[in-house]
Order: structure tokens, then C-alpha cells, then sequence
């Protein structure tokens, strides 16, 4: 009785199996539809600005990211890669933990960019670590998003006068200023 019952149950799983196979194969295939290919999805070429070994200036350091589709997803991947700091030569000049909380773009080319608390939280140093910080966030944000014609940057949704009291936040910043 049970060598019965285990057949059975046997063959009641073999044809569950063999009808599932037979009606995964007549199910059509939408017209146009293609599996997605990870392999295939864009990537480009970014500039990224960070503090030279001597404090004095900023280098440039290319990287290549996948391509975001709006303004908010790419101004964070860059921001993201500014606090991941440099791979090759040059200093993260941004304070850890940076991050974008939401980006904002207008129809008159203002980027209106809100970092993290951390941003202002973690800064620690004089008038040439706050120049470096904001230039690199404009300069690298000027490079690679050319819909912003002016930045403007917040933290945690508060307007900022200044980071360490020596940069003036409290207007637009044109990246076409910051050599």
C-alpha cells in the first residue's frame, strides 16, 4: 500500500513538472520584448574634482559611471564618488559622509543641490579646506551636468551663509567662476 501511494505521488509531481515545462513553452513572447541586458547599459565618462596633495588646488581624476537617466541620480552618483575620494592621486576634500538628499533643477539652469548634514557637520578646517570643498563640488557638478548653469548649495533643507565662514553660500555659485 505505501510503494502505491509513493508511485503515485510519484507521478502525480513527474506530470505537475511536465505540464508546467509544456505551458512555460506556449506562453508568446511579447512583440518587441528582449530580456534585459545588464552587459549593454550605458556608462560614461565623468571628471571628478578633488584637493591636490598640497592643499593648493584641485586635480582632476576621470571615471567612468553608468549613465544616469535624470539630473537627481547623476548629481548623486557624483557626489557619492567626490566622498569616495580619489583612486589615483589628489585628497577627498569633502567632509565623510556627504551625500545628495535631493537635487532640484529649474527651467533657468539653477541646480539647487541639498547635501547631507554631514556636509556641514563633519567640515573641519580653515578658508583653503572650505574653498577646496565647495569648488570641487562645483567644478566637478559644472563639469558633468551642463543643464546647470548656477548651483546653489543647502544642507538638510537650510539655506547655508557660508561652510566655515570664509566661502559665501548664500547666492547662486556659476561654475564658470571657480578656476
Amino acid at each position: 500500500m505505501r510503494r502505491v501511494l509513493v508511485v503515485a505521488l510519484l507521478a502525480a509531481a513527474l506530470a505537475f513538472a511536465a505540464w508546467r515545462w509544456f505551458e512555460r513553452a506556449r506562453t508568446p513572447v511579447a512583440p518587441g520584448a528582449a530580456p534585459a541586458d545588464t552587459a549593454s547599459a550605458g556608462v560614461k565618462a565623468v571628471r571628478l574634482h578633488f584637493g591636490s596633495a598640497d592643499g593648493d588646488t584641485l586635480v582632476v581624476e576621470t571615471r567612468e559611471l553608468p549613465d544616469a537617466p535624470d539630473v537627481h541620480r547623476r548629481v548623486a552618483a557624483l557626489v557619492a564618488e567626490l566622498d569616495r575620494g580619489p583612486l589615483e592621486r589628489g585628497v577627498a576634500v569633502l567632509p565623510p559622509g556627504t551625500a545628495a538628499v535631493h537635487v532640484y533643477l529649474d527651467d533657468a539652469g539653477l541646480l539647487t543641490l541639498d547635501l547631507s548634514g554631514a556636509f556641514v557637520r563633519g567640515f573641519r578646517g580653515g578658508s583653503r579646506a572650505e574653498w577646496l570643498a565647495v569648488a570641487s563640488l562645483v567644478r566637478t557638478l559644472g563639469d558633468n551636468v551642463p543643464e546647470a548653469k548656477r548651483i546653489l548649495l543647502v544642507s538638510s533643507g537650510v539655506a547655508l551663509p557660508t561652510l566655515g565662514g570664509h566661502v559665501p553660500l548664500d547666492r547662486p555659485l556659476d561654475p564658470a567662476e571657480w578656476p
